[in-house]
């Protein structure tokens, strides 16, 4: 039996985490003095130095220490598991979820991932943050993040995922404007058009990249945005057109203007949106549970089955 005990691993894991005893003794609301003695205690019993202590400077860890610091994360996260199974009887699931998604796209995924979580599991205490395509996979490495949602570029190493469905670059035109009568637009016919550009990562890089693997030059750039539905109501009211990924159910603004959606050629493969968390860590029961639902019913929430099936219905 283990001589060490859970809060010794806790205490070890804040300081390597906070960079000092006394920034860790801050976070876990104790004297430095109890840090600083579990420390010591976990160093006896494993019979080694975890971390160098620098005066004034915070402490560095050791490679022991280093090693210790991702298998203590493990295994109190495995704790937390068991206490929670426990508490139902590992009959229904429990506990916090941190789940991550690029902000353009959460408006038509994260409601229905809500809506079934707050049914069929009530215990699961659901958090969602959006951000953008550079920060949410550095969150989930990071250990900020059970899950999240993204496209499938420019991504780190490190990461498991599973694809939900794929979603091609498209063109967002006017309504009325000459293009529009065209089921698929060249890319070539929009060089010399005034385009809006969605300046956000990927967007921006994704749609330069579209052009300039086409062998054609840079689009004529008149205006920047960094907001989604911004870029589509200056679309709607006749200031140029737009390079998208994500497609709300409705192709109208948020000043209910009409939009017009069509296909570009050449188009690019990327575009896969995906369900993404770290290699190291093993899912918990919950996040495993959601990442089997989005799974099973990727294909609800594609947003372009949903507005065919809404043609359809019409």
């Amino acid at each position: 039996m283990p001589r060490y005990t859970l809060r010794q691993l806790a205490y070890f894991l804040a300081v390597a985490e906070a960079g000092s005893i006394s920034g860790a003794a801050a976070r876990l609301h104790v004297t430095p003095t109890a840090v600083a003695s579990a420390i010591s205690g976990l160093e006896g019993v494993l019979r080694t130095q975890l971390m160098v202590r620098r005066k004034a400077h915070g402490v560095v860890l050791t490679p022991t220490g280093a090693f210790l610091r991702e298998r203590a994360r493990t295994l109190l996260r495995d704790a937390d598991e068991l206490e929670l199974a426990a508490a139902s009887g590992g009959t229904e699931l429990a506990g916090p979820l941190v789940l991550g998604c690029y902000v353009t796209i959460a408006p038509t995924i994260v409601p229905m991932l809500m809506e079934w979580i707050t049914t069929h599991h009530p215990k699961v205490e659901l958090t969602v943050v959006t951000g953008s395509q550079a920060e949410l996979p550095h969150r989930l490495l990071d250990g900020a993040l059970d899950l999240a949602i993204c496209y499938e570029i420019a991504l780190p190493d490190g990461l498991d995922s599973v694809r939900l469905y794929q979603s091609p670059a498209y063109v967002l035109l006017p309504e009325g404007h000459p293009l529009a009568e065209h089921d698929v637009v060249p890319l070539a016919a929009l060089v010399d058009e005034p385009q809006i550009l969605l300046d956000i990562p990927p967007a921006a890089q994704h749609t330069l990249l579209l052009f300039e693997r086409a062998g054609l030059g840079p689009p004529r750039i008149t205006h920047r945005t960094t907001d989604f539905e911004l870029t589509r109501s200056l679309v709607a009211r006749g200031f140029g057109y737009a390079i998208l990924i994500q497609r709300p159910a409705v192709d109208r603004s948020y000043e209910g203007l009409p939009l017009a959606v069509r296909e570009i050629t050449p188009t690019n493969p990327s575009g896969g949106v995906l369900m993404i968390w770290p290699q190291r860590v093993r899912l918990s029961d919950r996040a495993a549970a959601v990442v089997a639902f989005a799974t099973e019913h990727a294909h609800d929430l594609d947003p372009r089955r949903r507005r065919a099936a809404g043609r359809r219905a019409g």
